[in-house]
């Protein structure tokens, strides 16, 4: 498990995919999210735009990340 720090209120899933380099591009996080490949706190998620908070985690392509504050 991999945590991804923010320094914001928030981070979209759609950039969190591309911060944590595992899509290049936004349209590519798009058609990935949309076609169901991500999760969410266990759970489907295929809003792209789906605000991350500290203590979300993320399933994608074999990883898993988990959102947190940076010092």
């Amino acid at each position: 498990m991999r945590e991804i720090a923010i320094t914001t209120e928030f981070i979209k899933l759609q950039d969190l995919l591309k911060f944590a380099g595992l899509v290049e591009t936004g349209g590519e996080a798009k058609e990935r999210i949309q076609a169901g490949e991500a999760l969410v706190n266990g759970e489907p998620c295929l809003q792209r735009g789906k605000k991350l908070r500290p203590g979300d985690s993320v399933q994608f392509a074999g990883e898993e990340l988990t959102v947190g504050y940076a010092d």
